[in-house]
């Protein structure tokens, strides 16, 4: 395949092509996905078919949310969090998480990268990208924030967690940082005064968010999601009694040190996510992704346990209960 005409189609169901993922589905054995964003994915994909269209290039297929969701629950998935991170997010959310009740259930948050957003404060960050302001960031921080509260009071059936919040020292620029701790910070204390787990992103920012969370304490349950950090970050973990949630980058070459740290988390404290719609696991990476692709990650991570997949199965679905209550 040329290098100019990178394959964007939908990757294959590993279950419909695994005689072993096929006999664990039929032994009852499931899934969960403890971190997505299907309501994105449907735009993403829209976006990429433009993109292709003038390239003179074939679209791809076009999924609903509601799509999402089944080919999720074919493929194995029988528990998924949908993440709405930025303002205009939440409500649909929760409107997703109620059409599912069975499957699909809510975290809602103010992104690290739209905290500063909101009332005007953003900064370039080293990505290099400019500062956009869209209508709601007229909304102050201070309002947003009573705003998600209120959502998530009035909501509790399908909001179960907090998230995702965090830092992300990549996509914002030194000056506008403090929005960012200032958020996380109100962040920590909602998910604490409400008893609800808090999903944490985390880039380029290891040692700040650790010492936040262990200045104002962490909430009882804290995922890291999509966790991204080495071995000296997964040992703090472990001391701490913290979750990391491993997407499709343990699968990427030359994440060893992802590997190391799944080994020093240990498996009751992990696990499994898409991150969808990037993040798509190999050999598939670069292509849009769901839900339906966990059941690839979860094999790497259980040849980085050194596990058998029914053991990680068991073990990933029964602590996404845990720490969700579902």
């Amino acid at each position: 395949m040329s290098k100019h005409h990178r394959e964007h189609n939908w990757a294959p169901s590993l279950t419909e092509q695994s005689e072993i993922w096929q006999n664990l589905i039929k032994e009852g054995i499931t899934i969960a996905d403890d971190h997505t964003h299907m309501l994105s994915v449907v735009d993403f994909v829209q976006n990429l078919n433009q993109e292709l269209a003038q390239k003179g290039r074939e679209p791809i297929a076009e999924p609903t949310a509601d799509d999402l969701v089944n080919s999720a629950k074919a493929s194995g998935v029988s528990q998924m969090i949908e993440v709405g991170c930025e303002y205009p997010d939440w409500q649909p959310t929760i409107d997703f998480a109620a059409a599912h009740p069975d499957c699909v259930r809510a975290a809602i948050a103010i992104h690290p990268n739209e905290a500063p957003l909101h009332g005007h404060r953003g900064a370039e960050g080293p990505d290099g990208l400019p500062v956009v302001y869209k209508p709601y960031h007229d909304i102050s921080f201070d309002e947003a924030m009573q705003h998600l509260r209120s959502l998530v009071v009035d909501n509790t059936k399908e909001v179960v967690a907090i998230g995702e919040t965090g830092l992300d020292y990549f996509r914002t620029g030194e000056s506008a940082r403090i929005y960012q701790r200032d958020s996380f910070r109100a962040h920590i204390a909602l998910a604490k005064e409400l008893n609800l787990p808090l999903q944490i992103h985390d880039r380029d920012a290891h040692s700040d968010v650790v010492e936040i969370l262990l200045k104002d304490g962490a909430p009882e349950r804290t995922v890291f999601h999509s966790y991204s950090g080495g071995k000296d970050l997964a040992q703090v973990l472990k001391e701490n009694g913290w979750y990391a949630s491993f997407s499709g980058t343990i699968s990427y070459k030359g994440n060893e040190d992802l590997q190391e740290s799944a080994r020093i988390i240990g498996k009751d404290h992990i696990t499994v996510e898409t991150d969808a719609p990037y993040l798509t696991p190999m050999p598939y990476r670069g292509r849009p992704n769901a839900p339906y692709m966990v059941p690839y990650t979860l094999e790497s991570l259980a040849t980085a346990l050194d596990c058998s997949l029914l053991e990680v199965a068991k073990s990933t679905l029964k602590t996404t209960k845990e720490i969700y209550g579902f």
